[in-house]
């Protein structure tokens, strides 16, 4: 078996990623190696039913009495009205604290599966089987589980660290591409903001990971794991504010999709386009030179993602900005560059130059 692990050490909370390919069939030995109960109630959405029964499968052939919940698609499954159903779910089980919760799907499924498991009894153990790319390099690893508040996206949550991850790549075939696309953003920002190899190893491999070759899209995910976990490994409950470098180009794209309307922008198209503003606000703070931003912008423009805001509203951009959660007093804070692999948090930036990059960009 072609498979990679990772290990994300947090003493008794650490846990192992795998990354495989063509073999749902593992996870029940997997799950069964790290966790003892009868029970596991597998959650997923219809898009990926079919992924849900073959875990169900391997996870009853290992020994479990795996039970299926399947929740409707998109942002606003993550709910407490979802949450509740969940939990009656659980109950109607008779679900223990020793019955694994299975979170098959992208980053929706993973955050509402994750915050049902980390509050059902105080908490139930947690497996998650991302199916996206973006939930794979990203939401899956961490801990970081929630749901949305009509005031404000994943305000409600809480940290949860499964007790494994399988990531099995061969399920990004049924992937569209534009959704495929979008989670490259997030692979592009691991190495702008930590690995420099790994950022030339996109630029020489794009048309490698475009094609979705195995070998290059394992290789993308374990990286992106492994980087994600050394932040983690330093700043579990975000305490420190290391983990801050992992919102890099967060601070323009959710301002990007407010104005766009969540959904017409993705996740990922707004981080893409976000980096780009982010490290031209590092040009004009004289932090790094223009080649740092072209070659961010050439990489991201060769995965066919945005590289610049549209002509949205600048007093609108920058009053949600203001309300970003890394502003203290509506003062706006930013992660920057300040070279190829090294970002830090900076207070200082004037509004007046952000305002500058907005016009630029969008007008280009």
């Amino acid at each position: 078996m072609n498979a990679e692990t990772v290990r994300v050490n947090l003493g008794p909370r650490s846990y192992d990623i795998v990354i495989t390919s063509d073999q749902l069939a593992g996870v029940g030995a997997f799950a069964r190696q790290r966790n003892r109960g009868g029970l596991a109630v597998v959650v997923a959405d219809e898009n990926v039913r079919a992924h849900a029964e073959a875990v169900q499968g391997s996870l009853n052939a290992a020994g479990f009495r795996a039970e299926l919940a399947v929740l409707p698609s998109g942002e606003a499954t993550k709910s407490l009205a979802t949450i509740a159903q969940l939990w009656d779910r659980l109950a109607d089980l008779h679900a223990d604290r020793q019955t694994l919760v299975v979170a098959v799907g992208g980053g929706v499924i993973g955050d509402a599966a994750g915050f049902a498991a980390s509050t059902f009894n105080r908490g139930l153990p947690l497996l998650m089987v991302p199916t996206t790319l973006l939930s794979m390099v990203d939401s899956s690893v961490g801990g970081k589980v929630g749901i949305n508040h009509p005031k404000a996206k994943n305000l409600i949550g809480a940290f949860h660290q499964p007790v494994g991850v399988w990531i099995d790549t061969a399920t990004l075939a049924t992937m569209a591409e534009r959704e495929f696309r979008s989670g490259l953003a997030e692979v592009v920002k691991y190495g702008v903001i930590l690995d420099p190899e790994f950022f030339a190893y996109q630029e020489a491999n794009a048309e490698r990971i475009l094609a979705r070759e195995p070998a290059a899209i394992r290789h993308i995910v374990a990286r992106s794991c492994r980087l994600k976990a050394d932040v983690v490994e330093k700043d579990e409950r975000e305490e420190s504010g290391l983990r801050a470098v992992l919102n890099y180009g967060h601070t323009f794209a959710h301002a990007f999709e407010t104005a766009a309307g969540y959904g017409r922008w993705l996740h990922g198209e707004a981080v893409a386009a976000g980096m780009v503003c982010a490290s031209r606000l590092a040009e004009c703070q004289q932090l790094v030179p223009a080649d740092l931003t072209e070659r961010q912008r050439r990489l991201l423009h060769c995965f066919q993602l945005p590289v610049a805001p549209e002509p949205w509203p600048i007093d609108g951009l920058l009053a949600t900005m203001r309300s970003d959660k890394k502003s203290v007093a509506g003062q706006l804070r930013f992660i920057l560059p300040r070279r190829l692999g090294e970002v830090a948090l900076f207070d200082n930036c004037r509004e007046d130059d952000v305002r500058g990059v907005l016009q630029e960009l969008a007008g280009g």
